[in-house]
């Protein structure tokens, strides 16, 4: 094995670490970004239904045929929003062990990126939310608002507990 390959498994497991640390970290912050914009904007929206919760829906209903029960919805969709968060920051950080261009701007490029991929492509393709194009423009600022938050915060833990792993 060649000085090269023996680096891989460790920067793997070095990235996979750091992602899912910092996938976890990223998730909290925009949820917490979102409740204190939340408490700040009208009421509205406040009927809609998350596209967490739809999708948290979706797969109770083709696991066992049956839909969530109301009150169940608001944790089962924390569950889909913190283990896709986890899954992006894992192969964010990996992705950043191999090619450290990935963290451009800090992680920002990042947020953006899985703001066009989910909020602006996948949401509204699967029938979660709306196209982009038929959006509310304050809702889209939002989005990408969230999701920058969601990539500074990734890039700030991923690079924390990297230099703690590589110490």
């Amino acid at each position: 094995m060649s000085q090269t390959d023996k680096g891989v498994p460790s920067k793997l497991l070095r990235g996979i670490l750091a992602g899912v640390v910092a996938g976890a970290a990223a998730s909290f912050a925009m949820d917490r970004f979102q409740a204190g914009i939340a408490a700040l904007s009208s009421p509205e929206h406040e009927d809609e239904e998350p596209a967490t919760e739809q999708a948290a829906d979706a797969v109770a209903k083709r696991i066992t045929s049956s839909e969530l029960a109301e009150a169940d919805k608001p944790l089962a969709g924390q569950a889909i929003h913190y283990a896709l968060g986890i899954g992006l920051g894992v192969a964010y950080s990996v992705a950043a062990e191999f090619r450290p261009a990935v963290t451009a701007a800090y992680g920002t490029a990042f947020g953006v990126g899985t703001a066009n991929l989910l909020d602006e492509g996948a949401v509204p393709a699967i029938g979660l939310g709306e196209a982009p194009w038929k959006a509310n423009p304050a809702t889209t600022l939002y989005s990408y608002a969230s999701h920058l938050v969601f990539g500074g915060v990734a890039e700030l833990v991923r690079r924390q507990v990297r230099s703690t792993l590589v110490a």
